[in-house]
């Protein structure tokens, strides 16, 4: 699971993120400088995040089962 939080987010604080990394095996988490809005104010930098994620944990792993290709 990839997780991108905004440090600042006055909505969900930086501490919602605990349970997370406390039950997923598999996490890559990256706390931002940014606020509840993060992707307005960090969209470029998420976006570069989430294609780098999937490029090594989907790509990977080929098509699936019930994927026409």
């Amino acid at each position: 699971m990839l997780i991108a939080w905004g440090s600042n987010d006055q909505i969900f604080p930086a501490a919602g993120a605990e349970p997370y990394k406390r039950d997923l095996k598999t996490l890559e988490f990256h706390l931002l400088d940014a606020g509840h809005f993060a992707l307005e104010s960090d969209g470029d930098l998420i976006a570069r995040l989430m294609q780098d994620f999937l490029g090594r944990h989907v790509a990977a792993r080929g098509p699936s089962p019930n994927q026409e290709i």
